[in-house]
């Protein structure tokens, strides 16, 4: 442990977030709009309403700009797996790169063909087609998030493969359990309605603009409709997508539930947080109070992580520290098998070169009956399994809030663009408007739950962030941290440019 180079983690992992928040402001979009896009095209095809295409080629052509920068930082993520992060790519490179090969040969092929048509095809092609490749656009969007999702699933729970001591890799032993594992379903069904959201306020917030200023009512008043009926299917979607993962989060990860909910001393009949403040000077095994205020849903917690009103949730402290009475055992005691699993590894080559069969087998067995806790031997202290609880439960429980209130915002908005109402409402328009942020805002605290709820691992159990990155230089990490963080604000404020252009100058009268 002592030669790894502390501040090179960090510096990685900084690159890392930095690239995924900023490629994270692009997809969400892409994966809400194409859909809507594809819906509206539809009307367009089955109507022949002039007014319809008009609707359709002016979110076409905002789905199209967003999709080209987003495009950009994608590509730079997956190339950083390889630069910044070989030792994790090393070790699970035949899993984690099949997901991403699929992604890259299937599902980006097939949006980057047919969005050639979708957007020149105007006029050109059967108008069946035109409007079929709108789908096919659209489910290539969402079928390239689902590889990227079972990937970043199987960093969470680690399923279908076997460990091959004689190269240190992990191999694939059953796709189908990769893909289909729960995790795996619960992240992509989460993930993707959430984006739908996204797209969702962003239609509704964009057209509330256009009945402020008075232009393209009626184009404003159909957009508006589509998209609240839209976000508020997805919305009901997502909170129940958002229960079973949770659910998976305590089946797989109870540490990360345990940080979500502020929880450091487990208890049955648990209490879900539903408005809460931290105290900031909390510590692990101590007898503070975690809370200085907070309001809780009696025994909610329990329903959601067991399905048992009864049932025992464990606390930081429980699975730190183990719970005898519950059968936790403490991460002291994982720690040891995770070294005894480590130097059986090592003995296990040794002995091998050496020729030393019977030596091998042995060292083998208690390398394979140790490995469920490999990673952890690689951690110094029982605490550093901790994640950062504030930012994690804080981030949770924002998102959750905003969750309900895009529920109630599409109803809201479904109500008074149906009765015609909507116009009148100055101050139901602006909250409209000023809810995209809030979908931006939400969208990436999902993934920061998701994310830095799971430190210190890269995978699960297995592989700690300390161990995962490349040998390279501080200096040369530092240097293109700032390089990206330029290039993406740039790339950013040329998208909200240009965006902000296309608006202004509005939907073109057909």
């Amino acid at each position: 442990m002592s030669q790894i180079d502390l501040s090179l983690v960090d510096w990685s992992r900084a690159q890392f977030a930095l690239t995924a928040i900023y490629h994270w402001f692009f997809v969400p979009l892409t994966l809400g709009l194409s859909f809507i896009v594809a819906f509206m095209h539809t009307i367009y095809y089955r109507t022949g309403n002039k007014e319809w295409e008009s609707i359709t080629r002016f979110w076409m052509k905002l789905f199209g700009i967003n999709f080209a920068i987003g495009v950009a930082t994608g590509i730079i993520l997956e190339f950083e797996f390889g630069t910044n992060w070989s030792n994790y790519s090393w070790f699970v490179g035949d899993i984690f790169g099949a997901p991403l090969a699929i992604e890259g040969i299937m599902a980006f092929f097939l949006e980057s063909t047919f969005i050639a048509v979708m957007f020149f095809g105007w006029n050109k092609v059967n108008k069946k087609f035109h409007m079929i490749s709108s789908w096919l656009v659209a489910f290539g969007s969402n079928l390239s998030a689902l590889w990227i999702l079972v990937a970043n699933a199987w960093m969470q729970n680690p399923v279908g493969m076997k460990f091959n001591p004689e190269t240190a890799r992990n191999e694939m032993q059953n796709f189908w359990d990769v893909l289909l594992s729960p995790t795996a379903v619960h992240k992509f069904l989460h993930t993707i309605t959430s984006s739908y959201i996204v797209g969702a306020v962003f239609v509704i917030g964009v057209s509330a603009w256009y009945i402020l200023k008075g232009r393209h009512i009626i184009f404003a008043r159909k957009s508006i409709l589509i998209a609240s009926i839209f976000g508020l299917l997805s919305s009901v979607f997502v909170a129940a997508t958002g229960d079973n993962s949770a659910y998976d989060v305590a089946q797989q990860q109870p540490m990360k539930l345990a940080a979500m909910e502020g929880l450091y001393k487990g208890d049955t009949n648990a209490g879900l947080v539903a408005i809460g403040i931290l105290a900031p000077n909390k510590e692990i095994k101590d007898v503070e109070n975690p809370f200085i205020f907070s309001i809780k849903i009696p025994s909610l917690l329990s329903i959601l992580a067991e399905r048992d009103v009864n049932a025992f949730v464990p606390g930081v402290n429980d699975l730190v520290y183990g719970n005898k009475d519950q059968g936790i055992v403490p991460i002291s005691e994982r720690m040891k098998k995770g070294k005894t699993s480590i130097e059986h590894l090592k003995k296990f080559n040794e002995h091998k070169k050496q020729g030393n069969t019977t030596e091998a087998e042995r060292s083998l067995k208690i390398f394979e009956d140790n490995y469920k806790d490999f990673g952890y031997g690689y951690l110094n202290k029982p605490e550093d399994a901790v994640p950062n609880v504030p930012l994690t439960f804080y981030s949770f429980h924002i998102m959750v809030g905003l969750g309900f209130f895009f529920i109630v915002l599409f109803i809201i908005a479904l109500y008074n663009v149906a009765t015609d109402k909507l116009k009148n409402k100055k101050w139901l328009l602006k909250l409209l408007l000023w809810s995209i942020p809030l979908a931006y805002i939400a969208s990436e605290l999902g993934w920061i739950v998701a994310e830095v709820g799971r430190q210190p691992w890269t995978i699960q159990d297995i592989l700690p962030v300390s161990i995962s990155t490349s040998h390279l230089s501080t200096s040369s990490v530092i240097i293109t941290f700032f390089m990206f963080a330029t290039l993406f604000t740039i790339l950013l404020i040329a998208e909200v440019k240009i965006m902000l252009s296309q608006i202004k100058s509005g939907p073109k009268e057909l």
